[in-house]
């Protein structure tokens, strides 16, 4: 798993949904924004008990081979046979467990390197996240490869203020983690592994990652493995993902899944930060979650609400909405209307949906994140559901946590808090919010608890009235804004 909140909780909480025991490595043992993972006590911990009296493994290829997500995207000491070589520890797991379902998710590297700001521990941080190195370093690999004759200029200018060591360092890791990843689908081919999918991590269709994809995708043709891997858009939602699709092959269940959009052309819908039109993206995550697309006789409906859906095509998703709900169908719903670059249309739909009460009333909400991340954990949530109700173990408490963990980080904070937070930070002399002193963070958190709390328990009240929180906490993980952790325990009134 990752050490964000998004690969670290969400798989755990997918599980107790379903009344299913879903464990992972201690988190001291995931690192932190800085400093990478214990790897050596993560796959000592992977293949002894309890994790070896595991039936079925999701395991992160980035944290075996680098600590985790934002160490891959750094050049260190860990060089490509090392990383490679810290791969082997998943055939020592296939022989114990020769029948369990082994199943890995990496990631293409992204192109903008992990930022931060100069101050404390970050002021020895690699080169490339160092401002305002990572803003040259990021224009320079979002040119085509080789660029345009019209780029030419641009990428020679770049090059000269990134510097032919950081420049070099910045491609060599790039090239180091893409062998890493030909090394998992191998691993596919000769039987290790299961399944694997590789994540393209925010990045479009154009920059120095194309040809990373394309290789990729080429040698998973030549390896005659299409059907047990894949190479698609996404990153924090595939830990989730691959957790349902467990959660399902479990009780032998293949999924049904209708999508539905808001507007008719919506499957067109084009989120920068990936390489394909979002319908592809949702047709990718169907099948990794180890469902089908089936839009006549589905399982679940999922609703996508997309930019440019007018007022009218808005009311007609809430009464489609209601519709689904009225009838008990398995209904989940994706606001991507964020990438139009504002939030106030995602929070406008919410009120509105609080109004009709249709949020508590959804399987699955997501909004916010990029296009496979929103998709991806609003799925996984609908089947993990899907299956505790089949299996007769759905624990209604933990998927309420779900949800409103969901419409605190998704809704509360980014529409509503993390302006107002930001601006707080600015005001004290604070403008640049990617890495915070201890000591702004500290008092960050204090005031992000000062906003969101009530915000918090007039939302619980409001999607859940029967319920009461015997634990809600929130607080910023690391020390940034740019995402909240939850910590949610209801139980009925």
């Amino acid at each position: 798993m990752y050490a964000t909140p998004a690969g670290r909780q969400l798989p755990v909480m997918l599980g107790n949904i379903a009344g299913v025991q879903v464990i992972e490595p201690p988190e001291q043992w995931l690192g932190d924004y800085l400093a990478p993972g214990n790897v050596a006590s993560i796959v000592d911990w992977l293949l002894r008990p309890p994790a070896q009296r595991a039936n079925a493994f999701v395991i992160s290829t980035d944290m075996l081979a680098y600590g985790g997500l934002n160490p891959s995207r750094i050049p260190d000491d860990v060089s490509t046979s090392e990383a490679i070589a810290r791969l082997q520890p998943l055939r020592s797991l296939r022989a114990q467990k020769p029948k369990a379902w082994i199943a890995a998710f990496g990631t293409v590297m992204r192109l903008e390197p992990t930022v931060v700001v100069p101050v404390g521990a970050a002021t020895s941080y690699s080169a490339i996240a160092q401002p305002p190195t990572w803003q040259y370093i990021w224009d320079y690999a979002q040119l085509h490869d080789p660029p345009l004759p019209d780029e030419e200029e641009r990428a020679r200018h770049l090059r000269e203020l990134i510097g032919p060591k950081v420049l070099g360092e910045y491609l060599q890791a790039r090239a180091r983690d893409r062998d890493v990843d030909l090394a998992v689908l191998h691993l596919v081919a000769d039987g290790t592994l299961d399944r694997a999918v590789i994540g393209a991590d925010d990045a479009g269709p154009v920059g120095l990652h194309v040809r990373d994809v394309h290789t990729l995708q080429q040698a998973v043709e030549e390896l005659g493995v299409s059907d047990r891997a894949s190479i698609e858009p996404g990153a924090d939602e595939l830990g989730s993902v691959l957790v349902a699709h467990a959660l399902a092959r479990m009780i032998h269940w293949t999924p049904r899944i209708a999508v539905r959009y808001s507007t008719p052309d919506g499957a067109a819908t084009q989120d920068p930060l990936e390489f394909a039109p979002i319908s592809a993206t949702i047709d990718d995550i169907v099948h990794l979650c180890g469902a089908v697309r089936d839009d006549r006789r589905s399982d679940i409906t999922l609703y996508v609400r997309v930019p440019g859906t007018t007022t009218a095509q808005d009311a007609a998703l809430s009464q489609a909405l209601s519709y689904e709900i009225r009838a008990g169908h398995s209904t989940a719903f994706v606001d991507l209307t964020f990438l139009e670059h504002s939030y106030d249309g995602q929070a406008a739909f919410v009120r509105q949906m609080l109004s009709l009460e249709i949020t508590g009333k959804l399987d699955a909400y997501s909004s916010w994140n990029t296009g496979a991340n929103s998709v991806g954990i609003a799925l996984s949530e609908a089947v993990a559901v899907g299956v505790g109700r089949r299996a007769a173990t759905y624990d209604p408490l933990a998927h309420a946590a779900f949800i409103l963990d969901r419409y605190i980080d998704d809704y509360l904070y980014h529409d509503i808090v993390r302006p107002k937070l930001n601006a707080y930070l600015a005001e004290r002399g604070v403008p640049d919010h990617e890495y915070l002193a201890p000591a702004v963070a500290q008092d960050a958190n204090r005031k992000l608890r000062e906003l969101i709390d009530p915000l918090a328990s007039k939302l619980l009240r409001e999607l859940y009235p029967s319920y009461q929180a015997m634990k809600l906490n929130v607080g910023l993980p690391w020390p940034r804004t740019f995402e909240i952790e939850s910590d949610i325990r209801l139980a009925p009134k």
